[in-house]
């Protein structure tokens, strides 16, 4: 089915204020297609803020970025899975047998609605080349972020995550339903705050994204609600 512009819409409550979080849903779910969980607000208000937010009737994106070892990352998955968040993320660097690993949990769950789409992080939006040669990963981040995603689609993962800069390459190496959602999104003429591989929504949807992720560009706006409205309306002008 093909996803609305206000669908493909993921708003990033990274705040530490679970009443700002909780009134930003209620405000926004009518408006966009569902809310990204990070592990700020998770780690303050826990579990019960993702029902929460699927009470509104959105989806839940529950981004904590899994990497351990695979028997904790299996557990985590399956934890995560029972609170019926539609997306979830593990990082690809955690390798083939923890990816591998994460799956396993969904067997019980069978092809239906309750099943999360699990998504490997190749690299964060904050990640430049000085970045990678600090930690000793060879290559540039999209040749970086190609391998990833290769791994990801090896190890039978449902998408990745991936800057905007990166969409259009992995597009084209990725079965075609595979899901890419990508942060790092701002509306022309915003800042680009701590995020250094930014696009605009256009150019994003343009190079194959299926998700866009945007955090303050709504959320800290004087009208959380007009902002996504008009980010909604720059995505269907694509």
């Amino acid at each position: 089915m093909e996803l609305t512009p206000a669908a493909r819409l993921l708003v990033a409550l990274d705040t530490s204020d679970q009443a700002v979080a909780e009134r930003l849903m209620g405000q926004l779910a009518p408006h966009v297609g569902g809310f990204k969980i990070g592990p700020t607000l998770f780690t303050v208000a826990g579990p019960s803020v993702v029902g929460k937010a699927l009470a509104t009737g959105a989806r839940v994106f529950l981004d904590l970025k899994f990497h351990d070892i695979p028997h904790t990352v299996a557990g985590a998955v399956a934890a995560a899975a029972q609170l019926g968040v539609h997306l979830l993320t593990v990082h690809t660097l955690g390798g083939r047998a923890m990816l591998q690993a994460a799956l396993t949990p969904l067997a019980t769950l069978g092809q239906n609605s309750a099943r999360p789409t699990i998504l490997g992080v190749t690299l964060l939006t904050s990640a430049d080349q000085v970045m990678l040669e600090e930690v000793g990963l060879a290559g540039t981040p999209e040749q970086v972020v190609l391998r990833l995603a290769h791994l990801a689609v090896d190890c039978g993962l449902g998408g990745v995550v991936c800057s905007p800069q990166e969409v259009a390459a992995v597009r084209r190496v990725v079965p075609e339903k595979f899901v890419i959602v990508t942060p790092g999104i701002r509306p022309a003429g915003s800042a680009p705050d701590d995020q250094r591989r930014v696009w605009t929504p256009q150019a994003a949807l343009a190079a194959g994204a299926t998700y866009l992720v945007v955090g303050r560009p709504i959320t800290a706006a004087a009208d959380p609600v007009v902002a996504a409205q008009r980010l909604v309306e720059e995505m269907a002008a694509f």
